[in-house]
């Protein structure tokens, strides 16, 4: 099976960002992306709010994430994951066509997908007249009516785009105020092609060949109408691409991924970056900054990992406190056997190796150790650090 310290899996710019910092740190760091590297950006027209530059298209700064990326010479692999899974030997990543890849440590950058409205007529009219990008199919509503389905940043945003081509553009909204900032509001109000249709949602997709028309319904009055459409650009929200790793690591709220402020999931050295985790703020630069902060904890991750195997399971003997670093009392233990007996006990923090405990057969903490390259001799437990006396 390949061998690798870092794989990455996606490649918008939580995962180029992270494979700069991960090259920055010396890793060896392998970049698996199913489809054009930059992520959901890609098809984003304009970007006004990424530092440093006023105004720049989504494609441009994909391709400069890109080419920063390439400048460190991490490998770049098309590949669909379709599995992560915990071996003894570590973490195994599951690629189509590509084979099993092993890793120290894995980061999912996967970000997220557009939701679909889920009403008769979306499939069937997809790519004829049903549309998920502006950017991409903006253009063949020249002088034609449209209709946006959203309240959020994306829809109002897209909204205004959309009116470069269009005649007309009607913004479909549950609600009766719009969920988008005041400012992404304000300008898309002042647009006069733009008009909202409030309190009201999508209850089927008409046409023939192609779309002609919507049929609506009012959230308040139950009241259903008809208007004629000859598109519709769907922007209701996002879901995680992270199917790949359902069951084995925490998520919550609709499958978003649980991190810390490391980025470290449930699982020991698996790290999720970007719009795939659960996460106040979905932007360009927050997936950056996310894409920095896992790429560092995974180099800390697998720093302390290797430094553990040539510690610990290298010698003929040793003799290892494993402790809870989030257990005061442990923590106090801890700090006592380390005053006490100095070098001839190494410290280990169970809490964070759970997988190292499990391997070993090391049960409830704190324990004291003796492994001989590798293998457990004995365990024992103990309360205080003057119990570790007959191990040495």
């Amino acid at each position: 099976m390949e061998k690798r310290e870092l794989v990455i899996v996606g490649g918008g710019p939580a995962g180029l960002t992270a494979a700069i910092y991960g090259r920055r740190a010396g890793l060896d760091v392998l970049v698996l992306e199913k489809g054009m590297a930059g992520g959901q950006i890609t098809i984003t027209a304009e970007i006004e709010n990424w530092p440093g530059i006023p105004m720049i298209s989504g494609e441009e700064l994909a391709r400069a994430f890109r080419e920063h990326a390439e400048k460190f010479s991490p490998e770049f692999r098309e590949a669909e994951v379709k599995k992560v899974s915990i071996e003894e030997a570590g973490k195994k990543v599951v690629a189509t066509d590509k084979g099993d890849i092993e890793a120290e440590a894995v980061i999912i950058a996967t970000g997220a997908s557009f939701r679909k409205l889920g009403c008769p007529g979306e499939a069937e009219f997809t790519g004829r007249g049903v549309s998920y990008c502006a950017v991409c199919d903006g253009a063949f509503f020249e002088d034609q009516v449209i209709a946006v389905v959203g309240g959020g940043n994306t829809a109002v945003e897209e909204a205004d785009y959309l009116t470069r081509f269009a005649s007309k553009v009607y913004i479909i909204h549950r609600r009766d105020s719009f969920r988008a900032d005041r400012a992404v509001v304000e300008k898309a109000m002042a647009n006069p092609k733009i008009e909202p249709v409030w309190n009201s949602v999508v209850e089927r997709i008409k046409g023939t060949d192609m779309v002609e028309g919507i049929v609506l319904k009012n959230v308040k009055t139950g009241e259903t109408s008809e208007l004629p459409v000859a598109g519709v650009f769907v922007f209701v929200g996002m879901n995680p691409n992270c199917d790949f790793v359902k069951g084995l690591v925490e998520t919550k709220d609709g499958g978003w991924i649980v991190t810390n402020e490391m980025l470290e999931t449930s699982v020991e050295g698996i790290f999720a970056a970007g719009d795939v985790r659960d996460k106040f703020l979905r932007q360009v630069v927050t997936a950056a900054g996310d894409g920095a902060t896992a790429a560092m904890a995974a180099y800390s991750y697998i720093s302390e990992q290797l430094h553990l195997q040539k510690v610990l399971f290298e010698p003929e003997r040793v003799v290892s406190l494993f402790y809870s670093s989030i257990d005061p009392e442990q923590i106090k233990l801890a700090n006592e056997v380390e005053k006490k007996y100095a070098k001839k006990v190494l410290l280990i923090d169970g809490y964070k190796n759970k997988r190292m405990c499990e391997k070993l057969g090391i049960g409830d903490l704190p324990q004291v150790a003796v492994l001989n390259k590798g293998s457990l001799v004995k365990s024992k437990a103990i309360n205080d650090a003057q119990a570790i006396e007959g191990l040495l």
